[in-house]
């Protein structure tokens, strides 16, 4: 990821040009008298969440038994 530095009035004159290039990835850290005071970065897609239902067909089989208690634990069982 790029980053720049850029002081608040140059940030101002020069907006959409600094957003055209954040949408490319860049990063501009925007400056008061020397200070960092602000970033401007692209915003995180919240594509690699997974949806729901990605999983279907990874099971083939789900044994008929597969929630009976185990005899170990009979004894707590009431």
């Amino acid at each position: 990821m790029k980053t720049q530095t850029v002081g608040t009035l140059e940030a101002k004159t020069r907006f959409s040009e600094l957003l055209r290039k954040v949408e490319q990835g860049w990063t501009f850290r925007i400056t008061r008298h020397g200070r960092p005071v602000a970033e401007l970065t692209p915003v995180q897609s919240k594509v690699n969440r997974p949806r729901p239902g990605f999983a279907k067909g990874c099971f083939v089989y789900v044994a008929d038994d597969f929630d009976a208690p185990l005899p170990d634990f009979q004894d707590y069982m009431s």
